[in-house]
Formats: structure tokens, C-alpha cells, sequence
């Protein structure tokens, strides 16, 4: 079993700016992206609880490109579980270019700091991460540093 969460895209015009490159803003896109496909296949109870009155703030993204990418590139987006804390996850992404005859290539790679939190918008306190996420995570575990006391 692989140690990420796989999101595949293909990279379309509207994703490119006048030189044909692709525009940075579409990493982060695409981050948030793969993050919301995994808890769509992965942890269909948090977007329940997202419903009601949890909410996963993003506290910090960044990218680094490594190889430009343009319109019709396959992509793999690659999200693994980095940090797992009582309150707070971070993931990183790897941005792998799939081209034909197998070959893949590591366009860029960015991280994202997400926190767990309740209450209404004027008040939300911190939470612990949702049981239902941390067994839906439990699979990328092993690469990921835990904190002390953040699984009981």
C-alpha cells in the first residue's frame, strides 16, 4: 500500500497564464483539492461533521516548483500525512508529471497546516482532530510524526 492519498488531474488552459505555464496558484487549488477528494473517499463522516460545526482552517501553505508544467500534463497529486497533533495536521504534497511510457517526474512539492476547529464563525475554540479522521489516516501513519498523546 502506498504511504499517500492519490488525486489525479490533467492540467487544463484555464490553469495556465499568457507564457502557457501554469499559473502558481493552481499548486495551493490543487492542494485543497486532493484534500477534500480524500475526505470524500476516505472520511465521509467529517464532511458531516463540516455540516454541523467543524471547520478545517488552513493556517499555512507553501509550494516549491521544481519543473514547469502546461496545459494536457497528467498529474498525480500526492498528499502524505507529515505531523498528526492533538489539534492540528500537516500534510505534504508531491506534484509527479505522468508521462507516457511510465515515467514520472517530480514537478513540485508543497505543505499545508491545517487546524481543527468548532463554534460559530465569531467564536471557534481549537478541537481535537475527529476520531473518524485520525482512523481514516491511519493508514499514512507511519511516515507522519504524532504527538505525544494525540491518538488517545
Amino acid at each position: 500500500m502506498d504511504d499517500y492519498f492519490e488525486h489525479l488531474h490533467t492540467v487544463g488552459f484555464e490553469e495556465t497564464n499568457i507564457v502557457g505555464n501554469v499559473y502558481y496558484v493552481n499548486y495551493l487549488r490543487w492542494q485543497g483539492r486532493c484534500r477534500e477528494m480524500f475526505l470524500k473517499e476516505r472520511a465521509p463522516d467529517v464532511l458531516a461533521e463540516l455540516q454541523d460545526d467543524l471547520k478545517l482552517f488552513t493556517l499555512k501553505v507553501d509550494c516549491e516548483f521544481y519543473v514547469e508544467i502546461t496545459a494536457f500534463h497528467e498529474l498525480s497529486i500526492r498528499m502524505r500525512l507529515l505531523e498528526l497533533g492533538q489539534t492540528q495536521l500537516e500534510f505534504g504534497f508531491d506534484y509527479v508529471r505522468l508521462d507516457p511510457g511510465g515515467i514520472e517526474t517530480l514537478v513540485a512539492r508543497g505543505r499545508q497546516r491545517v487546524a481543527c476547529m468548532r463554534g460559530p464563525n465569531t467564536r471557534t475554540v481549537p478541537t481535537r482532530v475527529p476520531e473518524s479522521l485520525v482512523r481514516a489516516l491511519q493508514p499514512y501513519l507511519p511516515a507522519a510524526r504524532v504527538e505525544a498523546g494525540s491518538l488517545a
